[in-house]
């Protein structure tokens, strides 16, 4: 049993790099779909990316070296469908002496086919309790991944040996396709324990109502990779020319003040997390407000070291200009300090709301409400039209 010990402690080392790639794509799909992202729903996920890579590895490791694949002379593949009840069945057991009941069951023939029914048990409540598939599906599903798990073993890791070093057996299909169904029957054991799909979705749904720190950071980050591939895009665009130096200025006011015109206060990233920058109150002054915010928010944050050299750099014939100026530097100074401190302070508390928007009188807000809500009444006038034909 000890062989299984490789191929999980492997899965265990690789899974925190695997989940490193996968962070990024799941914390977009949940933002975008609930807002939000529960503990239990994060849980759930990298527990089924866990027992995946476990579920492989079991299969794949230990690797041997190629020169003793090269040597070897056992079956490739074993095709007689329930073979496996019958070498059970041969097995010395003897239910008057329990000793030779644990024998049999320390034989690879029992304790191999025991391993391939569990192997995929998980799988099956994954599916049910958490991708809500039917049994047809969680059947198919099962299936299909036992034969990639099959065929991953003829095809000697696809090639990389000169043959299979594992026997390609039907029965290991029928045995997960079976450990599958019972995940899958078994599911409803865990119901009193964990909250329904439905609970847990409601519950993520509700919570993506409020727009949280972290949504609007990854939103920021978004953004800046934008801002960074446009620029870059602008610099091609304008290699070699006087206005080469501003390319970055020029990309600022594309992204964060033409852009939030066309797209209704939002960015490439709050429209990938379906976030929107809304007046507190609707006034003929909202598009302006939204610009101003952007604009103290992001050109001016980015911008400001630039504005003060420059300013610095001015020569001014007139005092009063000169010292207007200069008040003008130690404005924007204090504003970038006070800035960075509402920041700060905001993530303590409650209510999330930075200097700049409350300059502008603006707020961040989650659209997946107001998407659901149009998707109910959208399927409530499909649904009303398809009434009023089957009176007609």
């Amino acid at each position: 049993m000890s062989i299984y010990k490789v191929p999980i402690s492997t899965a265990f080392l690789i899974f925190p790099f695997i989940a490193f790639l996968l962070t990024l794509p799941f914390l977009i799909y949940q933002y975008r779909k609930y807002g939000s992202i529960p503990l239990l729903r994060s849980i759930i996920f990298y527990s089924f990316i866990l027992y995946l890579m476990c579920a492989y590895f079991l299969v794949i490791l230990p690797l041997p070296s190629l020169e003793e694949v090269e040597v070897l002379k056992t079956p490739i593949t074993q095709l007689i469908p329930f073979n496996f009840i019958i070498e059970i069945t041969q097995l010395p057991w003897d239910f008057s002496n329990i000793s030779t009941i644990f024998q049999a069951i320390k034989e690879p023939v029992f304790y191999i086919a025991a391993f391939n029914l569990l192997l995929t048990l998980p799988l099956g409540i994954y599916l049910r309790y958490y991708f809500e598939c039917s049994w047809k599906k969680t059947l198919c599903i099962g299936f299909f991944l036992s034969l990639f798990f099959e065929l991953t073993q003829l095809t000697g890791l696809y090639g990389i040996y000169p043959r299979p070093y594992r026997l390609f057996d039907v029965d290991d299909l029928i045995l997960n396709s079976l450990g599958t169904m019972i995940g899958f029957w078994i599911t409803p054991l865990f119901s009193f324990i964990l909250p329904s799909r439905k609970e847990l979705d409601e519950k993520s749904l509700k919570k993506g109502q409020k727009v949280a720190f972290f949504r609007r950071a990854l939103a920021f980050l978004i953004d800046l990779f934008f801002v960074v591939l446009i620029c870059v895009v602008i610099l091609l665009l304008l290699y070699d020319t006087s206005i080469t130096e501003y390319s970055f200025l020029i990309t600022l006011v594309i992204y964060y003040l033409i852009l939030p015109i066309v797209f209704n206060g939002k960015t490439l990233g709050k429209m990938i997390l379906k976030l929107q920058i809304v007046s507190k109150k609707e006034t003929k002054w909202t598009l302006v407000k939204i610009e101003l915010r952007y604009l103290l928010a992001y050109i001016l944050f980015y911008y400001q070291i630039v504005i003060i050299e420059l300013i610095n750099n001015l020569t001014f014939q007139n005092d009063v200009l000169e010292i207007v100026t200069k008040f003008s530097i130690i404005v924007l100074e204090v504003y970038f300090m006070f800035n960075i401190i509402s920041i700060v302070i905001s993530i303590f508390k409650k209510d999330k709301e930075f200097l700049y928007e409350k300059i502008t009188n603006t707020k961040t807000i989650s659209t997946i409400e107001y998407e659901k809500k149009e998707e109910k009444e959208q399927n409530n006038k499909e649904g009303e039209n398809v009434r009023v034909k089957k009176d007609k």
